[in-house]
């Protein structure tokens, strides 16, 4: 008896932390797996309304690869979510009901404000946004929601240059045409990036292409395109550039031809601080600010990083370091009279 004592009192403990009220495990594990389905939910979704948006209708068969699910636990999937009013199925495929659509649009608003958060507040790369935003979109209710936009201005488009859905559920349309479709020589701003297929994006990023910027088409081929950025020049895969959505840049978006990015100005070469990109928002653009980073202020890269980030810069009479991210979030005009051949 004293032997199996130990075992009866673990057993006895084990059916106490089961069965214990609020936090036992059972209660843990009912609402962990509400989570997950929850978040398949979500996911499922999300998914329709973007065919929708696109003018198709879902499919078990793309709700089963979006998911990442096996056909039957989609389907299953599918009769859960109709029996909650979210969707309705017929013949053509999965369409989302008022009530879907709503929700729907609420998990579009929080990963869109959530990438905007990331990347203005955080600092997080681009290629890192997306993913974050995944698992945080889950975790955020309307209010939560409305609490962020305001926090950060009530911004319009995320880093990527999606429309921010509104409180009231109201999603505009991304203007503008492929890359590939711009006429050559006629200035264009980016104001989408598609972040997927992952490695295209990484070809994008790499280039230094983000929405906001200025760009000129310079010629055209059958294999791809070669275009005139901010800084540099860029060729092209067409089916990169297919990934970038263009428009029209308004005479007052572009900037004299002489304004280059503060992350492009050659070492040891002063020059005055005309604007901060537009792109620059929230806590980033106020200790731009706070640094004293306005127009008509001189600023001089004053010393080289070994491994290139972050530099030093000469402000106002004193150093401040500025990742290469921050630096091009600055608009610069060398001063008369510094020397050229540093470019």
């Amino acid at each position: 008896m004293s032997q199996a004592l130990p075992w009866l009192l673990a057993l006895a403990l084990l059916a106490a932390l089961w069965a214990a009220p609020r936090y036992g495990l059972r209660d843990l594990w009912r609402e962990s797996g509400q989570k997950r389905l929850r978040r398949r939910f979500e996911d499922a979704l999300k998914h329709m309304l973007a065919w929708e948006r696109r003018g198709k209708i879902a499919t078990p068969e793309s709700l089963a690869g979006a998911l990442e699910r096996s056909p039957r636990q989609v389907l299953a999937l599918i009769t859960r979510m109709e029996s909650k009013g979210l969707v309705c199925s017929g013949s053509e495929g999965v369409r989302l009901t008022p009530e879907g659509e709503r929700l729907a649009l609420h998990v579009v608003r929080a990963h869109r404000l959530m990438e905007r958060y990331l990347a203005d507040e955080a600092g997080l790369p681009m290629s890192r946004l997306h993913q974050a935003a995944e698992k945080a979109e889950h975790e955020l209710s309307p209010e939560g929601a409305d609490r962020l936009d305001a926090h950060l201005g009530h911004p319009q488009r995320d880093p990527h240059g999606d429309p921010i859905p509104t409180s009231q559920g109201e999603l505009p349309g991304v203007e503008g045409v492929t890359l590939t479709e711009w006429p050559v020589g006629r200035p264009a701003r980016i104001v989408h990036i598609e972040d997927e297929p992952a490695v295209i994006f990484e070809q994008i990023l790499a280039a230094g292409l983000k929405p906001g910027m200025t760009l000129w088409v310079v010629e055209k081929t059958p294999e791809r395109l070669v275009v005139s950025g901010e800084e540099a020049e860029h060729r092209l895969a067409l089916a990169v550039a297919a990934n970038i959505q263009v428009a029209a840049a308004a005479p007052e978006r572009l900037r004299a031809s002489d304004a280059v990015r503060l992350s492009a100005l050659p070492y040891g070469v002063r020059a005055e601080v005309l604007e901060l990109d537009e792109e620059c928002r929230g806590f980033s653009r106020r200790r731009l600010m706070d640094l004293g980073m306005t127009p008509g202020a001189v600023i001089e890269p004053a010393l080289e990083n070994t491994f290139g980030d972050p530099r030093a810069y000469r402000l106002r009479g004193t150093m401040i370091a500025l990742r290469r991210q921050q630096a091009g979030q600055v608009w610069v005009r060398r001063l008369s009279g510094e020397r050229k051949e540093a470019a």
